[in-house]
């Protein structure tokens, strides 16, 4: 029997790549395995650290720091469109350098 909060919560390889943050699941285990992904502020390497609802997580992917609170799981990967549903971007806007 599985415990209640087991039922809602998911593996963060498998997040990140139902959200569309990463091409693949073997791309989203290589981003948590290389330290670049931190959950609730703490940073981890294990891509099998279940995440749900309320959770907030920080990336540092592709040269961009992105913020962002896990509203939902997906069972499958999904459009586009479904995955954007999944979060909420509260990613600090940097203000531009002029060069």
């Amino acid at each position: 029997m599985s415990s209640p909060d087991k039922a809602i919560r998911q593996r963060l390889d498998k997040w990140l790549w139902h959200a569309r943050e990463t091409k693949s699941r073997t791309l989203a285990q290589k981003l948590v395995e290389s330290g670049a992904v931190r959950v609730n502020g703490r940073r981890v390497t294990g891509p099998d650290i279940r995440v749900g609802p309320g959770d907030g997580l920080t990336i540092q992917i592709h040269g961009r720091l992105r913020v962002l609170k896990i509203l939902a799981l997906a069972e499958r990967r999904g459009a586009p469109a479904v995955a954007a549903t999944l979060y909420e971007d509260i990613s600090p806007v940097l203000p531009r350098t002029e060069s």
